[in-house]
């Protein structure tokens, strides 16, 4: 097989039975190539998913399959033992990469493409299938997240969408897969061009750091999610452009009016901490589908740190959290903390009715929670507040308050908590995005800049509108040091 490679003609399906227009079925081929998946050997990642996925539906069968030329290959087989891939005919896989969304059939005996199937007419006598395609960045549909039953039934949005969840889950596998493919290429250059001269080292140079910054990217999301009646809005830094950072964050869709997110920071840097982040991103977003509860999830992760090979030198500090409207107006948040830097409740002041306050930047205490991963009985500390309209949560990592300030003195979490009252007393409303561009400026002002890496995760409740109920916003202030020359 031919890595990252054009397809040969003898390779190129025919559109009869694809589904797909030649010109774009060509295209996704050439995407299918790229990632250089096919005939790979089992993979743990891909496998939880796919008994993830099998958990979720209370279904015998789960597949990650993907598409090729001529074939389905299965990634992973949750329940299918024995079977490696099978024939590309007209019916379930290869009617799912179609479109965007989810292919759901409740009964197969009712489809028209799919009752002729295969794995409908042969033993196995599936009744129902679910699937979610694997999408690029790029839009091309290489494959599916698959359930399959011997039983019709019907299926509920929100396993619809944890299905959907579960295929970008192996989007995301498959972009660290391919970047550190391509980091390894770019490493074996470097042995072979040592004796090249310093221009060459240089833009040598400048292409690790450029890989960094792509593997890097697939570790964080593109995008925060949009939830009614709040903003959200983050900040990423690396201290250097030629490594992978330690710090991450997350904001997902738990349910329909439930959201999660969290904010850490891993043990290392480079590789290992890319490896690293991305077990902890898998694990937390998995069972958090499961077990919702802040406490339990990171009980889960501590377990899963503890019982992998290298166990010894993988360990994260984290806040992670659960939001949900609150029946007034607002939101409910609980929170559960290990090891990692109190958030801060920022409270503009009040100055209608007898309940007047002063404005304040207060810290969620959470106090006493143990590293993750590193003792078996870890304590987590736990906490519930409710972030009022107007109000607004900031999470950070240790980056924050390790720099220096411009009089040199070390901006620590006492500095922190004065620098984000003065921000609250002049304003009547807390915005996420204002609260992050204010502390990018101040970070701007450090004379070295940060010390190390620094994440940074707002969440503000919109102001409640009489008659009118908020529609929420969202987006990411994501910025990396430059390479020289360029800009953030």
């Amino acid at each position: 097989m031919e890595a990252f490679g054009t397809p040969r003609p003898e390779e190129l399906p025919d559109p009869t039975r694809t589904g797909l227009p030649p010109e774009q079925e060509t295209l996704r081929i050439e995407a299918v190539r790229r990632y250089d998946i096919l005939d790979t050997p089992p993979d743990g990642a891909f496998d939880r998913i796919a008994a993830l996925a099998a958990r979720l539906f209370d279904a015998p069968v789960a597949t990650v399959t993907i598409v090729d030329a001529d074939r389905v290959w299965f990634k992973a087989a949750y329940g299918l033992e024995g079977v490696t891939q099978t024939g590309r005919d007209p019916g379930l896989c290869t009617s799912a990469i179609l479109t965007d969304e989810p292919l759901v059939i409740p009964d197969t005996l009712h489809d028209a493409a799919a009752r002729a199937n295969a794995l409908v007419t042969g033993p196995m006598r599936v009744r129902f299938y679910a699937a979610a395609p694997i999408i690029t960045r790029d839009g091309h549909r290489l494959g599916t997240v698959d359930v399959l039953d011997t039983r019709p039934r019907r299926i509920s949005p929100e396993l619809t969408a944890a299905l959907t969840d579960l295929a970008a889950l192996v989007m995301d596998q498959l972009e660290l897969r391919l970047s550190a493919l391509r980091m390894l290429r770019v490493e074996r250059e470097l042995v072979d061009v040592e004796h090249a001269a310093r221009e060459r080292a240089e833009r040598d140079r400048a292409e690790i750091a450029s890989y960094a910054a792509t593997l890097q990217s697939t570790l964080l999301p593109p995008t925060l999610p949009r939830v009614p009646g709040l903003e959200a809005a983050s900040h990423y830094a690396t201290a250097s452009v030629s490594d992978i950072g330690g710090d991450f964050y997350d904001v997902f869709p738990l349910s329909r009016d439930q959201w999660a997110f969290f904010l850490g920071d891993v043990s290392g840097r480079g590789a290992r901490a890319a490896e690293l982040t991305s077990l902890i991103r898998y694990t937390l977003r998995s069972t958090a589908l499961l077990e919702p509860d802040p406490y339990q999830v990171l009980r889960t992760l501590n377990s899963a740190l503890l019982s992998h090979p290298t166990a010894d030198s993988r360990f994260c500090t984290l806040v992670f959290g659960t939001l949900a409207p609150h029946p007034i107006s607002g939101f409910t948040i609980t929170l559960a903390g290990g090891g990692h830097p109190s958030a801060f409740h920022l409270q503009p002041a009040r100055r209608d009715g007898p309940a007047r306050a002063a404005s304040r930047a207060e810290r969620v205490d959470l106090t006493g929670g143990m590293l993750i991963g590193v003792l078996p009985d870890v304590f987590i500390a736990s906490r519930t507040l409710r972030l009022l309209p107007g109000e607004a949560l900031l999470l950070y990592s240790d980056g924050l308050i390790a720099s220096r300030s411009s009089h040199g003195a070390r901006f620590d979490e006492t500095g922190l908590a004065a620098h984000l009252t003065h921000h609250a007393a002049a304003n009547t409303a807390l915005g996420a995005a204002a609260i992050i561009d204010d502390l990018t400026s101040l970070l701007a002002t450090f004379p070295v800049g940060p010390a190390d890496d620094v994440a940074l995760l707002a969440l503000s409740a919109a102001p409640a509108t009489p008659g009118r109920t908020p529609a929420g916003a969202s987006g990411t202030t994501r910025t990396s040091t430059p390479l020289e020359g360029e800009g953030t």
